[in-house]
């Protein structure tokens, strides 16, 4: 009589990815909102704190990102893109921030491909963080549409009990739209609007979005020095600001 035959072999249960490479990224879903400098921010901090990324920018998204940055992103040039977009700062600036050499680790995925490494719950991720998200992508996630890459694996990230952060970018917002974040709120997620705060000592643009990328980071618990931290004393980093 055969032995029934293990697909994998005694000591590899979850399959050969995750056995020899150890490899649990982050997803970063792009959506069509505006606010590419935020998701352009919490990628630069992700890479700078050793974590492993797989980058999701929506069809939408790419119009956004042209319009904000001038900035295309291709499929084919994917990662000479995304260094250009990591490289620019969010007044403008071209080359304000050096590229992390952890960038070659990043991996694409394409929006339309339903049959990529995050549309299945046995790929292995820490969760997701959707930067920015917009009011149409929180419906679809909200619902379980799964239209494309990123609301599938937003919709995977929920059932497998993962992570999942939604900084939602919208002004106002409708009832629908808060229907929807509070159907995901119920559902696990993390709810993060896209809300800079002053009280951390902003003196530039950049300090806005980064205070909203780094609260993003918070929430999913990975370190970083985007902004200063509340200590308790009014005024302080004001203070510190101009001495």
């Amino acid at each position: 009589m055969e032995t029934p035959h293990e697909p994998y072999g005694p000591h590899e249960p979850y399959g050969p990815h995750e056995e020899v490479s150890g490899r649990r990224p982050w997803v970063v879903g792009v959506s069509g909102a505006s606010g590419t400098p935020y998701a352009a921010s919490v990628l630069r901090a992700l890479l700078a704190a050793g974590e492993a990324v797989d980058l999701v920018v929506s069809r939408a998204s790419r119009l956004t990102l042209l319009d904000e940055t001038g900035i295309g992103f291709r499929d084919a040039h994917w990662r000479d893109d995304l260094c250009r977009w990591l490289a620019r700062g969010a007044d403008g600036t071209p080359d304000a921030f050096e590229v992390p050499a952890e960038v070659a680790d990043v991996t694409h995925w394409s929006p339309g491909d339903l049959a990529a490494g995050p549309s299945s719950g046995s790929y292995p991720v820490k969760g997701m963080l959707i930067v920015p998200a917009s009011t149409a992508c929180v419906a679809g996630v909200a619902l379980g549409l799964s239209k494309d890459l990123l609301q599938r694996a937003a919709s995977v990230t929920l059932k497998e009990r993962r992570k999942l952060v939604v900084a939602v970018r919208e002004t106002p917002l409708s009832g629908q739209t808060l229907k929807a974040l509070v159907t995901l709120d119920e559902a696990g997620a993390v709810v993060l609007p896209a809300s800079p705060a002053f009280y951390a000592g902003a003196t530039h643009i950049q300090d806005l979005v980064d205070f909203v990328a780094g609260r993003v980071l918070d929430a999913a618990g990975v370190p970083h020095k985007l902004y200063r931290r509340w200590e308790g004393e009014l005024g302080g980093d004001r203070d510190r600001g101009t001495a």
